[in-house]
């Protein structure tokens, strides 16, 4: 890491061998602050990888009565192709119009609470609320709605489509603005005055009022409610605890629905790390919800490159590519790792060494004893050992 100058605190391109010096020229030193990592590259980094890092407050916000939302998509993560996000907040009786999407939408609640409803191909409905740590999924074409309630909310969006963009969606205000007048009366069977007042362009987020109780809202379909919830509480299942955080795996296997998206919320204390590992399935989409944490991303072929990570960034590591998540501060790491894949699956490192013929491995990687005999054949996706791990306090 790089030597700090203890005086002003401006940290400098130098490492404590000698190689760097000092940057005296025009620079946002707050950036260079939250980016340690970047100013100065561990010196197992090698060559160039795409950014894997963007971060929702660089994004251009969309302000409406009623709430606001962000997005980061291939416009400004380019290498994430396989998957879109938005951050998203409604005011208390704050609505996300009736609308559909062309993608699938996964949604995770990060605070507050809000009221969902939908209706599928087979008029079949659905109408809950939505708490923090609660997840909602809409398969594509599927229409629904969002309403902040009494306290308001903030949520997470994923859509499987790397160039999807939220403002771009399908939505009943948008459709009656650009449908006849005489097709409108024909459809529904109503004077054309019915129609005098119907917005001229797409609504998106509009203020209204708190709804009333749940079962106030309710309205009963002759065709029943849909077979596969569209909502799974992901906060309340019950964790795969390790001595350096916890693991919640959401997939298909336990949220019938989400067929397009699997995700892990994963918890990493101070002085821990979500292993070495890697994902053969397809690329990562992150979300980090707390703390301040560091990535390498191992590309093969001498390739690696470091990154660091603050709540409200996006992160982004290609399809089988070798990576970790280090927690490089003082409180716990939250973060989500998405994919478009109906299951969840990843490969230890740690794993797949103690499984390998041991000789195999020691001559492999010109090691003894030490390590092979603390290899382990059980995966923990979040370590912590005692008397190793990042110790925010030697920087």
């Amino acid at each position: 890491m790089a030597p700090q100058d203890k005086g002003n605190h401006v940290p400098q391109p130098m490492r404590s061998d000698g190689t760097g010096w000092v940057d005296r020229g025009p620079r946002n030193i707050m950036l260079d602050r939250q980016n340690p990592n970047m100013l100065v590259p561990p010196v197992t980094d090698s060559g160039l990888l795409p950014n894997l890092k963007f971060s929702f407050s660089n994004t251009a916000m969309t302000l409406n009565h009623g709430g606001w939302s962000r997005e980061v998509t291939v416009r400004e993560l380019p290498i994430a192709t396989t998957m879109a996000g938005v951050n998203m907040s409604l005011t208390p009786g704050g609505v996300r119009e009736l609308h559909w999407h062309q993608q699938a939408e996964w949604s995770y609640m990060l605070l507050g609470r809000a009221r969902i409803t939908s209706v599928d191909q087979r008029g079949r409905n659905f109408i809950a609320d939505i708490g923090p740590g609660d997840l909602w999924y809409f398969p594509p074409g599927i229409p629904h709605s969002i309403q902040g309630l009494e306290e308001g909310c903030e949520f997470l969006l994923v859509f499987d489509d790397g160039s999807f963009s939220d403002l771009n969606t399908l939505s009943i205000s948008d459709w009656f603005a650009h449908t006849p007048r005489d097709v409108l009366s024909a459809n529904f069977g109503v004077p054309e005055s019915a129609f005098d007042c119907i917005p001229s362009k797409q609504v998106y987020i509009y203020q209204s009022e708190v709804p009333g109780p749940l079962e106030v809202d309710a309205v009963e379909s002759p065709y029943g409610t849909v077979p596969l919830s569209f909502t799974h509480r992901l906060l309340a299942q019950k964790p795969l605890i390790t001595h350096g955080g916890s693991v919640r795996i959401v997939d298909s296997r336990n949220f019938p629905i989400s067929q397009t998206i699997a995700a892990a919320l994963v918890e990493i204390h101070p002085g821990a790390m979500r292993e070495l590992h890697w994902h053969p399935n397809n690329d990562e989409w992150q979300y980090y919800i707390s703390g301040q944490a560091r990535m390498t991303v191992f590309d093969g072929n001498g390739t690696a490159r470091t990154f660091d990570y603050r709540a409200g960034d996006v992160g982004y590591v290609p399809f089988a590519t070798g990576h970790y998540i280090q927690n490089t501060g003082n409180q716990t790491v939250w973060f989500l790792e998405m994919f478009k894949s109906n299951r969840f699956v990843d490969v230890s490192l740690n794993q797949w060494m103690a499984l390998t013929p041991h000789e195999l491995v020691a001559s492999n990687l010109n090691v003894g004893p030490e390590l092979i005999d603390a290899l382990r054949k059980q995966k923990w996706p979040v370590v912590k050992y005692p008397g190793y791990g990042y110790d925010p306090s030697n920087e």
